[in-house]
Parts: structure tokens; C-alpha cells; sequence
């Protein structure tokens, strides 16, 4: 790919939007939610691009009374462009199923973004958006046969401009019949040889400009701000950020000190001993200062440990970044908080977990787990929580503001997503592209590091009103291949955590 036909046809590649959206999770860029527009219920999948600009591939099922048309817009999650809409597309109604509908839209620059959902049926019309990040993921590959194709091509350009300026010179004034003498040769010649050094020069120039860009274009692609952990005896020391000279324009573009509380909390940190996934734990650090947070490690067994933890800006993006700690014997123990949970099931090389987890108080989890799982396939998969005598358990009680949360992570630590049971969008980017931001004064004094138990909107702590003993996530596996779902689930004051096993086929 040295010569500028191959280079410019990238270009036009990537323009065109050819796709390849974590986003802001770990190998997980597909987003699933559970939206309620008025009277109608959908379930909607998006399916950022890979490439920006590029097209996003949007599903949604919907569930209630029957919609005549949907219609989908983007616009930027927040600043003065999301109040300057472009014109809708509508999503096209499946010939066997009237309730599914499939489209897609484009995505033209990078940044967090919402899909604004209009519907129209039986019920009225309503209205409802969900929240994408959307970050250019990867650099796509030139195809070699058009690369071939078009530096032929390109080749033929240059003599075919050679070729015409020298007949120019060569032939453009003589006389019908003539033919041209050794001068009019030898100048057209010197004018050819001529031609073929200034064409020479913009192919190299036009090379130059395109390295420019795409260099530019790479360095654009997406890295999470980095996470480093540093124990202090059993305190964990969480430092947000790149500081490096080279990453200045990302640093403030995406700050380590602009974060919303999600669910009561700047952080969500899942910590899960490597290699057999044998103990994790759903912690919540609290901030200290900029880009620094903190808490004291409760009594948890040594070992090497993956983390990853989830944030969210202030313009709704959400990110996970993710490190690895080593936990030394020896560590003073000390009791989980209220809100953090655990959980120690057995190693990966022990056997494929079940159906069926069995909790250290006597209650059982179960997952109601399709036949069979494949790739890049939406579900909404339900979990149950039986009491010690294997009814259903009437002592549940919200956790974190709702009926569980979810771990869905692949055991070879390529795909992470920390999800609820409305979806895998974070909570305060869906408020803000439903039109009701994260409270500004909760985010204040959390970002000054008070404890909260509460957000508004959401039952935190206290007395419980017991709640149904299911819960339902809407989740897609990314790819084939082994997978531990760890979910969280209260009752009684107790958070507990289940463990399960899924074989993922293509």
C-alpha cells in the first residue's frame, strides 16, 4: 500500500462507512435495552459500527400494543447539536414477524450519542431514546485484489497522463498528413519526461498527506483511560488517567475527573482472581481527589486478579477500564460493605457450573438458561431466586436501586459487560437522553467524597419493599467461546451472588 490509489480507496472505504462499538465495555460494543415509549415495551439492539463515520445496525422487537412504524434519529447525547435533530429513518417491519422491525443510520462523528425512538400505533405515538457511545475501534485492512486492482489502475492514470501530454507536444499543431520532425520529437520527449517528475511528485505528495491522516485517524482510535492499582497494606489505591505527553489532546477530551454516579456510586470495580475465576468481588471505591480513589479491600484470598472497572462521564460515556493486581497473603481481614458483594465458586478447570447455584445461606439461584447460546444473538435471560426450601424466595429486596446486576465475562478476559436488568446502557446516559439529567447536587457531593446510600429515583438503603424473586438481563455474547455470568441479587439484607457456566457457539 505505498502508492496513493491504495491509500485514497481506503479512504473512500472507511467514508462509506464499511463496519468491522465497547465500548464501553470489554469486547462488548453491541448495546441491548429494555425501553418503555408510552404504552409500548422494546426491546432494542444496537449495533455500533467499528469505523467512524459508519452505520450502525439497529433491531427492536416490541412487546404490548402492536406499532404501526418506528422511526430513529441520532444526535449527540448532549451539547447545543442535540437539540438540532436530522431528518428520521424508518425502520422496516419484518414480512414474518409484525412485532420486529431492522434498519440502520449513520453515525458521523465520535462521542457519546443517543437513538431517539418514535413510535406510532394502535396506543398513540410516544417516544423514547437510548444512549451510544460511539469511537472509532480499529484501522480496516485494504483488500488485497483491490489494492491490486486499483494501483493498476493508478499505474495506468500516470502513463495515460504521460502519453497525452507528450502527443500533445509532439503532434497538436501539424498540418493533417505531416508528421513530426526530430525537434517536435525530442521536445515532446523532454515535455513527457517532464510530466512523469510532476506526476511522480503528487503521487508522493498525496502519499505524504495520506500518512498525515491516517496517522492522525489511528491515533484517534479508541484506549481507555488507564486504571493503576496500588495496595497500601489491605488499601487499594485506584489512580485514574494518562498522564504522558503524547495522549494530552485524549486526557482532555475525556477527563479522569468528570465522573457521574452510577447507581450511588463513581465506581463499579469487579475483581475476579485469574486464572480460574475462583473468587470475585462487585466492590465501590470512593474518590479521594482527581482521579484518585480508594477503599480498604475486604478479607479476600491472594492471588493475581483481573479488574475492571466501570465509569461514566459527565456527557454520558460510559468506560471500563481494566488492570491487574496482586493480592499478598497476609492481608488484615476486614468485612464487606453493605453494597459490595462476593462470591467464591468453584475454579473453571473443575467443570462446567449449571443451571443451578446454590447460595452459603441455604437459598438457591437458578438461571432459566436457553438450549442453546450462539454469538452476536440478543436474549433476555432470567434469573430466579428460590429460598432454602426451594420456593420462590418472598424476601427480595432491590440492590443498588434494582432487581440484580449482572457480570457477563469471558474466561479468557477478552469480553467484559456489567449489565442491568433495563440493559447495558449505564444509568445516568440513559437519563440524560431521556431528557432527566443525573442530579447535579448528588454528583457534587459524591465527587467531593461523601458517602451516599441514595440517588434520586432509586431505593438504596433502609427498609426494602420486597420485590418479585426474578430477574431478567438483555444480553448478546460477543463471540463464541467459555463465559462465567456472575449475578447479584439481595435479599434480606443479604447480597448474594450466583455463579454460572455457558459454552457460547458461532
Amino acid at each position: 500500500m505505498k502508492h496513493l490509489p491504495w491509500r485514497m480507496a481506503l479512504a473512500v472505504v472507511a467514508m462509506l462507512g464499511a463496519v468491522a462499538p465497547a465500548h464501553a465495555h470489554v469486547g462488548n460494543k453491541d448495546i441491548f435495552e429494555q425501553v418503555e415509549a408510552g404504552p409500548y415495551k422494546l426491546f432494542v439492539t444496537i449495533r455500533p459500527p467499528d469505523v467512524i463515520p459508519g452505520v450502525a445496525g439497529i433491531e427492536v422487537r416490541s412487546s404490548g400494543a402492536l406499532l404501526d412504524s418506528i422511526a430513529v434519529t441520532p444526535t449527540p447525547l448532549t451539547g447545543e447539536a442535540s437539540k438540532h435533530p436530522p431528518s428520521s429513518d424508518a425502520l422496516v417491519r419484518s414480512g414474518a414477524d409484525p412485532a420486529f422491525f431492522t434498519g440502520s443510520l449513520w453515525l458521523m462523528a465520535s462521542g457519546s450519542w443517543q437513538v431517539r425512538f418514535a413510535v406510532d400505533g394502535g396506543a398513540g405515538k410516544a417516544t423514547a431514546s437510548v444512549p451510544v457511545p460511539a469511537v472509532p475501534l480499529s484501522i480496516l485492512p485494504m483488500q488485497r485484489p483491490l489494492g491490486i486492482m486499483l494501483a493498476v489502475l493508478g499505474l495506468m492514470l500516470m502513463i495515460g497522463m504521460v502519453g497525452i501530454v507528450a502527443a500533445a507536444v509532439r503532434e497538436s499543431r501539424l498540418e493533417p498528413g505531416m508528421a513530426p520532425n526530430a525537434a517536435r520529437k525530442r521536445r515532446a520527449l523532454v515535455a513527457g519526461a517532464v510530466t512523469l517528475v510532476v506526476v511522480a511528485l503528487m503521487v508522493y505528495g498525496g502519499d505524504r498527506w495520506w500518512r498525515v491522516e491516517a496517522a492522525g485517524y489511528a491515533g484517534d482510535v479508541y484506549q481507555p483511560l488507564t486504571l493503576t492499582p496500588k495496595l497500601a497494606g489491605n488499601t487499594l489505591n485506584l489512580k485514574i488517567g494518562r498522564y504522558d505527553a503524547n495522549d494530552e489532546r485524549r486526557s482532555r477530551s475525556r477527563s479522569n475527573d468528570d465522573l457521574l454516579p452510577d447507581h450511588g456510586h463513581l465506581m463499579h470495580l469487579y475483581v475476579i482472581r485469574q486464572p480460574e475465576m475462583d473468587a470475585v468481588f462487585h466492590l465501590h471505591p470512593s474518590r479521594l481527589d482527581q482521579g484518585h480513589l480508594a477503599m480498604t479491600l475486604p478479607t479476600m484470598p491472594p492471588g493475581k486478579y483481573q479488574l475492571y472497572a466501570d465509569i461514566v462521564h459527565a456527557n454520558g460515556f460510559p468506560e471500563t477500564l481494566t488492570a491487574n493486581l496482586t493480592v499478598p497473603p497476609g492481608l488484615a481481614p476486614s468485612p464487606l460493605a453493605a453494597e459490595d458483594a462476593s462470591a467464591s465458586p468453584p475454579a473453571l478447570s473443575a467443570g462446567l457450573l449449571g443451571t443451578k447455584y446454590r447460595l452459603p445461606d441455604g437459598y438457591t439461584m437458578v438461571w432459566d438458561r436457553p438450549t442453546q447460546l450462539t454469538a452476536e444473538t440478543a436474549y433476555a435471560l432470567n434469573f430466579r431466586l428460590l429460598n432454602a426450601a426451594g420456593k420462590p424466595a418472598t424476601d427480595v429486596e432491590p440492590y443498588l436501586g434494582m432487581a440484580g446486576h449482572a457480570a457477563f465475562v469471558k474466561t479468557d478476559g477478552t469480553a467484559f459487560a456489567h449489565t442491568h436488568p433495563e440493559g447495558s446502557a449505564a444509568m445516568p446516559a440513559m437519563m440524560l437522553a431521556n431528557g432527566t439529567p443525573p442530579d447535579e447536587g448528588m454528583s457534587s457531593m459524591l465527587m467531593g467524597g461523601m458517602d451516599s446510600n441514595s440517588m434520586p429515583g432509586l431505593d438504596m438503603g433502609g427498609a426494602a419493599t420486597p420485590i418479585a424473586p426474578v430477574v431478567e438481563f438483555p444480553y448478546g455474547f460477543p463471540s463464541a467461546g467459555r463465559y462465567r455470568v456472575f449475578i447479584q441479587m439481595k435479599h434480606g439484607g443479604v447480597v448474594e451472588t450466583g455463579v454460572f457456566d455457558a459454552n457460547v457457539r458461532q
